[in-house]
């Protein structure tokens, strides 16, 4: 089984900085794309922003400038680099990672999520 355990969350000011982290563990062949995703009471699931194994990204245009995202594939961690944050930023992120298994196929994987709370 994969675990995807996030960290880094917290409440910080408008204009302030934060980072996320999600480290993926278990029965791992290998890991594609991982990304952040983030969800706000009465809203739909978004994307945040998405890389691939090769590093390539992919960002929502709400947040494009502000938040990078980067991954150590030696240690199959993901991280999000959030600044210029904004009330509406507010939101539960939860780290997804594309998992090739042992003996088996691919499966997405999401984690518990981590509360991020921006205060204007």
């Amino acid at each position: 089984q994969v675990q995807l355990v996030e960290s880094g969350g917290g409440l910080v000011q408008a204009g302030g900085s934060l980072r996320l982290s999600c480290a993926a563990s278990g029965s791992i062949f290998s890991v594609h794309a991982m990304g952040w995703y983030r969800q706000a009471p009465g809203k739909q699931r978004e994307l945040v922003a998405d890389i691939t194994s090769g590093g390539i990204t992919n960002y929502a245009d709400s947040v494009k400038g502000r938040f990078t995202i980067s991954r150590d594939n030696a240690k199959n961690t993901v991280y999000l680099q959030m600044h210029s944050l904004k009330p509406e930023d507010t939101a539960v992120y939860y780290c997804n990672a594309d998992v090739r298994i042992y003996y088996s196929g691919s499966y997405y994987f999401w984690g518990q999520g981590t509360q991020v709370t921006v205060s204007s």
